[in-house]
């Protein structure tokens, strides 16, 4: 069901993008007085003439700058031209503040809606240096694996060349996930605009008690006032800022929170279900598709536990490997975890389904919370392509026609002759040479192994995070479980996560990770039974 919604949801926005007209979009809904935002209005479809008209926007906004981009596509063998127009907007006002529809020819586009809330004031504006980096958290106190959003914006009121780098945010006792990338706008302080990079961290710490945020620092080359040397070469001045370091308070999971449930903090989490075909048509030996939704808002995907009911005589299970998901919004991660299993009644009449629940802590409320899916009763329908064929009742006659033996006699001598016959093939083949069995496609553990092994040689980030995630899969133990009993590989890890998350990626090194893997211990009790399909969640210390 859900997959069906996606769907058509992507059939409609496909619709839409073929359709000639006039689309508006804004890079975010949600900013201060003093800074400005990105509208952007582009055509699609028929060629577009003229500009256009902006005036409507003259009583709401200040418009500081227009750019025209045009460019030529080929989508389906069809060249398809497009043009975009990049207008910087900054409100006149604070509230809601609505961007008028907006004319081009007989094209018109849709109206949005802008929150605007009145700037802070900075009580040492005055003494403001040309570049700065202000650092905050969304909270100071939060519970041990629960989301916290660190956001650090670097001001400028200088202009920068692109060679401007942030290093990279490491916390060994937190798990550091870069939301996006980072963004770009103006702000006026004290009369002097402003721009300003954003950049936003999810960070879920690992151990309660005191913890750090780190500084990051900040490099870059400011544009020179008289850059008139020679050859167009240039020159400015190497400046590195660096941000300030945020103390944090990291409580301990609730005394009051079940022992036996995985810790689940966060802000809202929700429980769905869908059925292909629907409960109703079930038959005996007819599979049923039951797919389960677990979305939380504040935790990764790989948080999510695994849910499902037991296997039972009466209905079989048999489970997909789970679809884990991460989507950004305004107020971090979204985790989703989808998992799929087939169902098969073994029998007719009414069949339960065992209630679902979930139990996890509500960040926003500071409570425990429970979300349930009802118990179903499936009414199963006898089917009749497994029904044994009605008997037929001969009619009674006076006298019984001649039984005839030699039909009998026949197939019986065949049988036997096509059991010596295959008795003496098998013989045959026996003594024939063994031929060695064609392997099926696909990965083996050593493969896997020998691309990890060349994408750390390579010290390429990106691909050793694919190979580490193929590998880890046929272990017989999560890739959390490994590092949390081996601390060099926990170590080169986080070096890892650090890099994908970061501008300064491309200086990762990969021996330590290499290292780590080859000198990984072997599983202590290898004959402990672990859900394949699941990837637990993570427990405080």
């Amino acid at each position: 069901m859900m997959r069906l919604m996606a769907f058509l949801l992507l059939a409609v926005l496909a619709t839409q993008a073929s359709a000639a007209g006039l689309f508006a979009r804004v890079d975010r809904t949600q900013l201060s007085i003093d800074e400005t935002l990105e509208l952007s209005l582009e055509t699609q479809g028929d060629a577009a003439f003229g500009k256009p008209d902006l005036q409507p926007l003259d009583q709401l906004f200040e418009v500081f700058d227009t750019r025209q981009v045009n460019r030529l596509s080929n989508s389906n063998g069809e060249a398809r031209a497009t043009t975009r127009w990049l207008i910087t907007l900054r409100p006149r006002q604070t509230g809601y503040v609505i961007i008028p529809p907006l004319q081009l020819g007989e094209w018109s586009s849709e109206p949005i809606t802008l929150l605007v809330q009145e700037s802070l004031k900075d009580t040492e504006s005055d003494q403001l240096a040309p570049i700065f980096i202000d650092a905050s958290v969304d909270q100071e106190s939060v519970y041990v694996q629960a989301q916290v959003i660190l956001t650090l914006r670097i001001y400028h009121s200088v202009s920068l060349y692109d060679d401007s780098t942030l290093s990279p945010l490491q916390m060994p006792d937190a798990l550091v996930e870069r939301l996006g990338e980072p963004r770009t706008y103006e702000k006026t302080i004290n009369g002097i605009r402003h721009g300003v990079i954003e950049v936003r961290y999810a960070l879920f710490p690992q151990k309660s008690g005191e913890l750090t945020i780190p500084a990051q620092l900040f490099s870059a080359t400011t544009v020179a006032s008289d850059s008139n040397s020679l050859f167009g070469s240039r020159s400015g001045r190497s400046t590195q800022v660096r941000s300030p370091s945020i103390p944090l308070t990291v409580k301990s999971k609730p005394a009051d929170y079940p022992a036996d449930a995985p810790w689940l903090p966060a802000r809202s989490l929700t429980l769905i279900e869908a059925w292909s075909p629907e409960p109703e048509k079930a038959q005996v030996g007819e599979s049923l598709t039951r797919s389960l939704l677990l979305k939380a808002e504040g935790l990764t995907s790989t948080q999510l536990p695994a849910i499902g009911m037991p296997q039972g005589t009466d209905l079989r299970r048999y489970p997909d490997q789970p679809s884990l998901a991460d989507e950004v919004n305004a107020s971090g991660l979204v985790g989703s975890r989808e998992q799929r299993e087939a169902l098969i009644p073994t029998r007719s009449g009414a069949l339960q389904v065992e209630p679902l629940e979930v139990i996890w802590w509500n960040t926003v409320e500071d409570r425990l919370e429970r979300t349930t899916l009802a118990a179903r009763t499936l009414e199963v329908a006898d089917n009749p392509n497994l029904l044994p064929p009605a008997v037929e009742q001969a009619s009674a006659a006076p006298m019984a026609p001649p039984v005839l033996l030699w039909p009998w006699q026949l197939s019986t001598a065949l049988l036997a002759l096509s059991t010596l016959a295959g008795f003496g093939l098998w013989w045959h083949a026996r003594r024939q040479p063994a031929i060695q069995r064609t392997l099926q496609p696909g990965p083996t553990p050593r493969s896997l192994l020998d691309d990890l092994r060349r994408a750390c040689q390579a010290n390429d980030s990106q691909a050793t995070r694919q190979a580490l995630d193929a590998w880890a899969r046929q272990q017989p133990e999560t890739l959390a479980d490994m590092a949390a009993r081996f601390v060099p590989l926990s170590d080169a890890l986080d070096g890892l996560n650090g890099a994908l998350y970061s501008e300064a990626g491309q200086h990762w090194q990969g021996d330590a990770l290499w290292q780590a893997i080859q000198t990984l211990p072997a599983v202590a009790r290898p004959d402990v039974e672990q859900d394949q399909s699941a990837l637990p969640p993570l427990y405080p210390r």
